[in-house]
């Protein structure tokens, strides 16, 4: 794989990437359905704390994978 297929999958990626932070704030989460209303104990906040975290974990492990195949790629192109 040359280095300008790399350079454009990375640019791709990176783009995708913006594309779904650009979605997660045009769309705020959902008012609490009405058990939790009732309940008060705000449970979807910690749930939808949780999955922000496991996005932000994810997008930080394939930004690392992707780093490190981009070393692997040029390694071999050597």
């Amino acid at each position: 794989m040359s280095e300008a297929r790399i350079d454009e999958a990375m640019a791709r990626l990176e783009i995708a990437l913006a594309r779904i932070d650009a979605a997660r704030a045009a769309n705020p989460p959902a008012a609490p359905s009405n058990d939790s209303a009732e309940s008060g104990d705000g449970a979807n906040s910690p749930r939808i704390m949780a999955l922000v975290n496991a996005h932000e974990k994810l997008r930080e492990e394939v930004a690392e994978t992707l780093t490190e195949l981009d070393t692997v790629i040029a390694e071999l192109e050597e």
